[in-house]
């Protein structure tokens, strides 16, 4: 597949993680019994970060914050969690390993740690939903205390759980190197109500995108109904598995979202890092079908270590968004390609159709 872009200076990062851009260090935490997990993307130093919500359904935490025209200017760690609602407190176990090392934004005397978070709906997969106390706290925790710049991909972290209308999802990351040595890498849980094959599969919507086949060098689907929708098998396999018990699957709006970070080298402050978020939902646009349905949360957060000004604000802003876009659509299959079966899955693994 696309090995370098038309300049033939574009490539891929040494490894190909949103952790390429240096600095940036990321820690997943799964509970294979529950079937969930939290991922955390941090750094030794606080990093400015803003966010764009296109989904119909987000859960969210401390996202008002990261508006261009609010205070703080940069952010601790972002947490990405399964969990629904109760994943949100992810971000507290965050907190408190931040709070340890004396981090966070100085009020005073007192330092309050600045950790942006966001949720999947994943409390129907098959995993144990018995728990009596709150696991997300303790997960964010030690998502945290894992972080680093090598990360596994696939059932991991907040993907631990994720679906999609067909497959199961999982958790993807990608990078990019451009000719001027700016750095932009994308981090996602798959877990949306659309598809991300064509069809039945195995081809992948994001297969223009792909570099160095990493997601099988399939190439595109020969053809395919541009008007037909998938069919969405979660709830299908919801109500299957708890009919048994007499209970009921609840609507599909609450079933669904992706969740994103998308991240550069490139010194951009909080309205530029904003359009930066904006121009990554395409990347989701082309990756995923449907996407940004009422029936999902769909969110990119963007994050700028601050290491290399930019040049031309304009010329280079459109750039790096179009590099984000491109990103985030290969690190959406990879996700799914990287996912592996487990047992009590509702849904098959993307191996499956092999």
């Amino acid at each position: 597949m696309n090995e370098v872009s038309n300049n033939n200076q574009w490539r891929v990062g040494k490894r190909n993680l949103i952790t390429d851009v240096p600095g940036l260090l990321v820690g997943n935490a799964g509970d294979d019994i529950i079937k969930t997990g939290v991922t955390v993307l941090t750094a030794a130093e606080p990093f400015t970060a803003s966010v764009d919500i296109m989904g119909g359904a987000p859960g969210t935490r401390e996202t008002a914050c990261l508006a261009p025209d609010k205070l703080v200017e940069q952010v601790d760690a972002l947490v990405l969690s399964g969990g629904s609602a109760f994943g949100l407190d992810a971000a507290s176990g965050v907190m408190n390993a931040l709070r340890e090392s004396k981090r966070g934004f100085q009020v005073g005397p007192v330092q309050v740690p600045i950790v942006p978070a966001a949720i999947i709906f994943d409390l129907l997969n098959g995993g144990a939903s018995d728990w009596s106390s709150n696991p997300y706290s303790a997960l964010g925790n030690q998502a945290f205390e894992q972080a680093g710049v090598d990360f596994e991909v696939g059932t991991q972290g907040a993907g631990t759980g994720a679906t999609t209308a067909r497959l199961k999802g999982g958790l993807g990351s990608a990078s990019l190197v451009m000719p001027d040595g700016v750095v932009v890498g994308a981090l996602v849980v798959v877990n949306p109500h659309g598809s991300v094959v064509v069809s039945d599969g195995p081809h992948f919507w994001a297969a223009p995108f792909e570099m160095h086949d990493e997601f099988g060098g399939l190439g595109m689907a020969e053809s395919h109904d541009v008007f037909s929708l998938p069919q969405n098998e979660k709830l299908r396999a919801y109500e299957a598995l708890y009919a048994s018990s007499g209970s009921h699957a609840t609507s599909p709006e609450n079933m669904n979202t992706t969740i994103a970070i998308v991240a550069t080298n490139a010194a951009m402050n909080k309205a530029q890092l904003k359009r930066l978020a904006v121009a990554a939902q395409d990347g989701m646009a082309r990756a995923i079908v449907p996407s940004h349905t009422p029936f999902d949360g769909d969110l990119v957060f963007s994050v700028s270590t601050g290491e290399r000004p930019l040049k031309d604000t304009v010329m280079d802003s459109m750039q790096l968004g179009h590099a984000a876009a491109v990103c985030l659509s290969r690190a959406i299959a990879q996700g799914v390609y990287h996912a592996v079966a487990a047992e009590g899955d509702t849904l098959p693994a993307w191996s499956s159709l092999k």
